[in-house]
């Protein structure tokens, strides 16, 4: 099938964009392109990831949810623990329910939005 359109980026809400921008660019070895209170983005070159300022946003507290989670990012990982080692490092946390730990692991980013580490198949 042929679509219409071409993927620009994926935009985040966030209560702090910057942050977001900081903690993610680390995750993926992506530059920081923008950042001010408002918005940052970060990109490889042909994908961008953006975050926006939302006054009072939270994550949704997974498994637990207060809120219902609107996203999750998925990363494919050759080496599950060595990943989860280097993202808790740099701020994000692990809930203690795992729903499938040898195959992928749920974490929450600094915000507390989850994303997956996906061992690569």
């Amino acid at each position: 099938m042929t679509g219409f359109a071409t993927l620009a980026m994926i935009s985040l809400d966030a209560a702090d964009p910057g942050a977001m921008a900081t903690f993610y660019s680390r995750v993926l070895g992506w530059e920081v392109m923008h950042s001010e209170d408002e918005y940052a983005m970060i990109g490889d070159g042909t994908v961008s990831l953006g975050f926006g300022r939302v006054p009072g946003y939270a994550g949704p507290g997974w498994p637990d949810e207060a809120t219902p989670k609107r996203y999750h990012l998925d990363f494919y990982v050759d080496d599950l623990d060595k990943a989860e080692e280097l993202a808790l490092a740099l701020g994000a946390t692990k809930p203690a329910e795992q729903p499938t730990p040898d195959r992928w692991r749920v974490l929450l980013d600094p915000a507390g939005q989850p994303f997956d580490i996906c061992l690569r198949s």
